[in-house]
């Protein structure tokens, strides 16, 4: 149990009693542009273990800017758009070669959410209007495009939020005025949905909600930590039951959508494939009313707190810290040595139609490992406004892509406060400067896609042209998510300890690490790997674990 100061040390530490801290370092980063225009806005994203990023927006936005080929056109007599549509709402984004290849989507995947199966493809589900209850497949394959299961889901699914399970199954939870869950793919007892009160309880309402798409992470015990409005439980989904209920974060405020925050789940360290802890931080959001308040004109400023907390502690309680600016509607990715990036967003208004104000053009670096009041480093800002629907991912090689923004019902490029934005950027974090390359690994083997067990011994080898610290080396697991309206899915970085680090020959090292030991650590599917010296990443490898 925390305790506050003695009053001889009020003035110098005003606000422990509160646990707020705030202290920013040096900017840093460095942007780069691209493509200019994608075709669409990037409301959806997600990497794919082909080094391809799939991209969507939504198919009732009327015409994009990237046509289909070959004439192809959608004939959906269900559109509130454009019943004819001869243009793309998918893309996907090679990045070796920088280019776009048009996807076609038949259904509208407007607000829905995702997740990648244990086989590497990317199963979609939900959206909106004819889409609410499709299930989507895309397979990584160069020719490979969208195939649609009609009826795929039980219940209609907008602004929900999935989670990869140990089994390699999904879950899907909540959604517009949905307070239950149901899993995919449909087996045996799977064919219902099943209530989840705790939606109900964390709803202001059909007019605000602010809880939806809620914040789900795995725990290490293989219950859900679910997120919504301004509290949280653990959740066993199998029982149908709640082990453990959180406080309410400090202060009340929702974080949940339409006032959205973002959240993620801290770096699992773990020792021999086992980890003991894990922690969960929320940052950004809007003030309770700043929805029915933007909606009439008047835009809140953005929460600017953080808060932290150990979900597997037996007395949980949440500590909270100051961002150096206030966010609404950003992005959380988790980098490749364990960083946390936020980027992206506002810094007054909520999500929603026009709702936002005031771009946050500086993303911000939290280091979850250095002291209170020293965590967060302020970067180089970029030249676009990404509001509400944009969205970043971490890529194979350390950078992050970063998309989206469309604040208007269509595309929208002239004649409005922020335009629909089509391009792409990547943003590349300190780590990757040239002054670290003489310490930056580079791998050599495992090479990538190799395929790996459950606690097991592996040994990667890699080089460094400058001096080793061996007592510096440790192995990222990263899984890529699944991102939209400020929240990732399935994001989740498991750092395997060094065992042994040795040098197997000139300027060539091995380390020995133990694979998680099951998947409740890492579900089964796709990793980057990387191998971090001084927290300087390698460029990532895929591994796939089952």
């Amino acid at each position: 149990m925390k305790t506050c100061p003695t009053p001889h040390l009020i003035l110098s530490f005003l606000f422990i009693c509160t646990f707020f801290f705030s202290l920013t370092h040096a900017a840093g980063g460095k942007w780069q542009l691209l493509v200019k225009s994608v075709g669409i806005s990037a409301m959806h994203m997600q990497l794919l273990h082909n080094d391809r990023v799939v991209m969507f927006d939504r198919t009732d936005f009327g015409k994009s800017n990237l046509p289909l080929p070959n004439g192809v056109c959608r004939n959906n007599p269900h559109d509130t758009a454009l019943k004819v549509d001869c243009t793309a709402h998918s893309a996907e984004y090679d990045v070796a070669s920088n280019k776009v290849r048009p996807l076609f989507v038949y259904s509208d995947v407007w607000c829905s959410s995702g997740s990648v199966n244990p086989s590497g493809s990317l199963v979609q589900t939900g959206g909106f209007n004819d889409g609410d209850r499709r299930v989507r497949v895309f397979d990584p394959c160069p020719t490979c495009d969208w195939k649609e299961i009609e009826f795929g889901l039980v219940n209609r699914r907008w602004y929900a939020t999935n989670h990869i399970l140990p089994d390699g199954g999904q879950i899907i939870i909540g959604g517009r005025r949905q307070f239950n869950y149901e899993f995919y793919p449909k087996s045996g007892g799977s064919m219902n949905a099943h209530s989840l009160p705790f939606l109900v309880e964390t709803s202001d309402g059909d007019a605000i909600e602010n809880n939806l798409y809620p914040f789900v992470f795995l725990n290490l015990d293989g219950n859900l930590f679910i997120f919504a409005n301004n509290r949280a439980i653990l959740y066993d989904y199998v029982a149908g039951k709640i082990v453990k209920t959180y406080p309410t974060i400090p202060g009340g405020d929702p974080r949940s959508y339409p006032s959205t925050g973002s959240a993620v789940l801290l770096p699992l360290k773990t020792s021999k494939g086992q980890a003991v802890a894990a922690e969960v931080l929320v940052c950004g959001g809007a003030p309770k009313g700043s929805y029915v308040k933007a909606e009439s004109g008047t835009f809140v400023p953005a929460l600017k707190t953080c808060a932290r907390i150990m979900i597997t502690d037996p007395n949980p309680q949440w500590v909270v810290e100051n961002m150096p600016v206030a966010r609404v509607m950003g992005d959380m990715t988790l980098l490749a040595n364990g960083d946390v990036l936020i980027i992206n967003g506002a810094g007054s208004g909520t999500a929603g139609w026009q709702l936002g104000r005031n771009p946050i053009l500086n993303p911000v670096v939290y280091k979850p490992d250095n002291a209170v009041g020293s965590r967060f480093e302020k970067q180089n800002p970029s030249t676009i406004p990404r509001m509400y629907h944009s969205t970043a991912i971490l890529l194979r090689d350390g950078r992050v892509l970063v998309g989206g923004s469309n604040p208007h019902i269509r595309y929208e490029f002239s004649n409005v406060l922020f335009p629909t934005e089509l391009a792409l950027e990547a943003f590349s974090p300190n780590y990757l400067d040239s002054q670290f390359a003489s310490i930056r690994p580079s791998i050599y083997s495992p090479q990538s896609q190799v395929t790996v067990g459950y606690g097991q011994k592996l040994a990667v080898r890699f080089s460094i042209t400058g001096r080793i610290q061996l007592n510096s080396v440790s192995v990222s697991m990263v899984s890529p998510s699944f991102t939209t309206h400020s929240f990732s899915m399935n994001q989740r970085l498991v750092v395997l300890a060094s065992e042994n680090v040795r040098a197997v020959g000139n300027l060539m090292f091995e380390v020995q690490v133990t694979t998680p030991a099951s998947g409740n650590l890492a579900p089964s599917g796709y990793y980057l790997v990387y191998v971090v010296h001084q927290q300087i990443p390698s460029e990532g490898i895929w591994v796939k674990i089952q």
